[in-house]
């Protein structure tokens, strides 16, 4: 741990902070709102409610336990950094006692799991837990319920996650993934309480990782050493354990392109370019080569080998029985020439002192004479060869990387991320499998596999896996959801939004921003209202495809406003109204056209105040209904004084 650093609070107003999403001029709330867990994604395991209610102001501080300054130390700098860009100021760190609105972090809580923490909510709020990795975990409830308001109300809150792995897989191997696409999705993992990054680094387009063993195999687009360096060490800071999967013996077109002479070549002496022949010494000093160049570049405790989808007919391949012959005895198949490479590569990585990882397709019943060492951990992704029981009980302890509801293709299928949340469960593998122990199953993540690397850029991608990854964090955390359907789930996750350096996520003065938000109608869950306010050029509101259709935001309070943007998705509006009201009853118009064009509409030169503002759509301007990617709306500020140290309501 470095030492604690101090953050000196920038100048500030007397003014209360006011949080993205918070208003100055509401007062907290009383009764069932109140005893209602917080919204958080995942949902708090425990919740009990209090009396009262903590408010985050200009002053608010980070302090920390003086018992534990070495151990938190990390974690409150941390901390400090994404608070500070939630709020827009930096956050002090500091030892000692927490005062009426500060954050104190502290230990010594063994009752807890690893990952579990203890957030007391009151004057001050504190976070509570019995190792470092628990506090952080703290720290993301905190900021999401920051995100949602200055204002929490008191209570406590305990929780723990039911699965140790929680996470995401990305294809680099078929799409390369730019460093900073990566960098924020550590961190959004993070801020959802997920912990795990899995590195697919080469397949049939790439080989991604810099190298200096093999340069010759390495594609233009990759990854340097620096690179993964400074990936690895953001990880380290947000508790992300990053996995590096290098696949063989299958997958394998760019090193077979820089090496023919390792191609694996079929009775009739066709070559298959994804699979290298395991008959051949010089596969395996390559392969060697490889594991023990990169083993030291990645801490993690894991090296993923890949070992699927080989071959499926190893009568064309008669070097590979002649190879097992030599090598596991007269009696041994063409299949165990694959295990003994699944087994030599287990002890390589062995010797490196992790744990291999590989996916479940190529284990069999009955085609071989040896099998894989028990000690390799077994991804299950499709029902295929032994069932997810049969692998435990032969000794593997297994994940759950189920193609149902789990894979994200490009150009191809796509999670059922309803049927995910109210139904699926991460002890319930492909084709409906179950162990009777399910302490064996590590965890789930969302695989996102790029089979068709130009179906989708980089910001398709974020957007379309939001909702999965969502819905993923919920199910593997396994608390008690905060309602049952998707429907009702997805307003509450666009609430919660992004970690707080999300691209896009800083409008300065944007009044809307993750400002409670309604609308006449959605097409489908997956377009709520509230991803109009989200801060996020890549998700949207759709509404029914009728006319007339509104989308409303709750300022918070009376404001003055004179510039609106609207950023149209193709179904835009031709005839719509920009309106205010003091009420949400009575509306005044400040705008009305019925020429619209879409796109993106910058309202300027606007007059009028109010508390509630809506987009009324009239006529649409295609077959479509409306669909608005944000709103933002602007002014000179709310009209109602601000007091210090104001109590803002949690909406």
């Amino acid at each position: 741990m470095r030492l604690l650093r101090l953050l000196t609070v920038a100048v500030c107003t007397a003014a209360a902070l006011v949080l993205p999403g918070a208003s100055s001029a509401e007062s907290v709330a009383d009764g069932s709102a109140a005893a209602a867990p917080p919204q958080t994604v995942p949902a708090l395991r425990q919740w009990t409610a209090g009396s009262g209610s903590y408010t985050f102001t200009a002053g608010s501080r980070i302090v920390v336990d003086p018992a534990y300054t070495a151990q938190l130390a990390d974690e409150a700098a941390t901390f400090a950094d994404d608070l500070g860009q939630l709020a827009g100021r930096s956050v002090a760190v500091t030892t000692g006692t927490a005062g009426a609105g500060d954050i104190a972090l502290t230990l010594g809580d063994d009752t807890l799991p690893a990952e579990g923490y203890r957030l007391t909510v009151a004057a001050a709020v504190t976070v509570r837990a019995g190792t470092d990795t628990g506090a952080f975990l703290g720290t993301r409830t905190v900021l999401q319920l920051l995100h949602r308001s200055a204002t929490v109300p008191a209570g406590t809150a305990v929780d723990w996650p039911a699965k140790a792995e929680r996470g995401l897989m990305i294809d680099q191997g078929r799409k390369f993934f730019t460093v900073a696409w990566v960098k924020q999705h550590i961190k959004e993992l993070a801020y959802l309480k997920l912990n795990y990054f899995h590195f697919h680094l080469s397949d049939t387009y790439g080989f991604r990782l810099e190298s200096a063993t093999h340069p010759e195999i390495v594609s233009a687009d990759h990854y340097s050493k620096q690179d993964i360096a400074d990936l690895v060490a953001l990880g380290r800071k947000y508790h992300i354990t990053i996995v590096p999967e290098i696949d063989t013996p299958g997958h394998m077109n760019p090193i077979v392109a820089a090496h023919p002479e390792l191609a694996l070549r079929n009775s009739s002496g066709t070559v298959d370019p994804a699979f290298i022949d395991l008959s051949l010494p010089g596969t395996y000093t390559l392969i060697k080569d490889l594991v023990d160049e990169y083993l030291p570049l990645f801490p993690a405790p894991y090296w993923h080998i890949g070992a699927d989808e080989y071959v499926d007919d190893y009568g064309r391949y008669p070097q590979l029985l002649a190879y097992a012959r030599a090598h596991y005895g007269a009696n041994a198949t063409a299949k165990d020439t694959y295990y003994g490479f699944v087994n030599w590569a287990d002890a390589l990585v062995r010797a490196g002192g992790k744990t291999t990882r590989m996916w479940n397709d190529g284990i069999k019943s009955g085609d071989g004479t040896i099998a894989p060492n028990a000690d390799i951990l077994v991804e299950y992704w499709y029902d295929y060869g032994l069932t997810p029981q049969q692998l435990a009980t032969a000794g593997h302890t297994v994940a759950n990387e189920s193609w149902t509801p789990t894979y994200y293709v490009l150009g191809g299928a796509k999670p059922d991320t309803g049927w995910m949340y109210e139904t699926w469960a991460p002890d319930v593998f492909q084709g409906g499998r179950t162990l009777t122990d399910p302490t064996r199953n590590r965890g789930s993540l969302i695989h996102v596999w790029c089979d068709n690397p130009n179906a989708e850029t980089e910001e398709q991608i974020a957007a379309g896996i939001m909702y999965p990854l969502r819905a993923l964090a919920q199910q593997t955390w396994g608390s008690p959801r905060l309602t049952a359907t998707y429907a009702s789930f997805t307003p509450i996750a666009a609430a919660v939004g992004h970690n707080p350096g999300w691209p896009g996520a800083a409008q300065p003065g944007n009044l809307a921003r993750n400002r409670p938000t309604t609308a006449s109608s959605t097409e489908t869950a997956d377009f709520p209202a509230a991803l109009a306010t989200d801060g996020d050029a890549t998700t949207r509101w759709s509404s029914a495809y009728g006319d007339p259709q509104w989308l409303q935001v709750d300022l918070g309070s009376t404001q003055a406003v004179n510039r609106v943007v609207l950023r149209w998705e193709a179904a835009y509006g031709k005839a719509f109204r920009i309106q205010l009201s003091d009420d949400g009853a009575t509306w005044r118009t400040i705008h009305s056209t019925t020429a619209g064009t879409g796109g993106v509409q910058d309202l300027t030169g606007l007059t009028g105040s109010g508390r509630y503002i809506r987009v009324y759509g009239t006529a649409r301007g295609t077959a479509w209904g409306y669909s608005l990617y944000e709103i933002e709306v602007y002014g000179a500020g709310p009209t109602l004084s601000r007091k210090p140290d104001l109590v803002i309501r949690q909406r």
